[in-house]
């Protein structure tokens, strides 16, 4: 196979790669009842180690600040997070999560996961080794892009 066909083949299987995940996205959204753009937020919110502010939310997600706010205000209303005081400095709101209302959102994600983990687990390190780096290079490519249809 030649390199130049090998490249199409990748450029289609990923157009099915990522179609594919967004049409997962809005399937886990029904299933909660949310936005997918609420789940894959809530989804960076419980990846970071400690509560984040909403301008944080903002960067992560390519939103903007007003657009973070408002998706902000859908997950406290759905009771998945909260707004708190910073203790360190008590100007800056935090969101929180709310660890009681993902009880049943983290099992729904645990089931669901497990396939994910399954097939993960059937790659050699060295192969893990490339997906992670294509995976954290795909991240930084969707930042920059996303940042560029914003001026835009």
């Amino acid at each position: 196979m030649t390199h130049s066909t090998r490249l199409t083949e990748l450029e289609i299987a990923s157009r099915h790669y990522m179609a594919s995940y967004v049409l997962f996205n809005q399937a886990v959204a029904d299933h909660v009842g949310m936005h997918p753009t609420d789940v894959q937020c809530l989804n960076l919110i419980t990846a970071e180690p400690e509560p984040v502010t909403t301008g944080a939310i903002a960067e992560m997600t390519g939103l903007t600040s007003g657009s973070a706010t408002r998706l902000v205000d859908r997950l406290v209303k759905a009771g998945y997070v909260e707004r708190v005081r910073d203790t360190d400095d008590r100007r800056k709101v935090l969101v929180r999560v709310v660890p009681e209302a993902l009880a049943g959102y983290g099992a729904m994600w645990a089931r669901l996961g497990a396939g994910w983990r399954e097939l993960l687990e059937e790659n050699t390190p060295e192969e893990k080794q490339v997906l992670l780096r294509h995976m954290r290079r795909t991240v930084e490519l969707s930042r920059r892009q996303i940042e560029q249809l914003r001026e835009a």
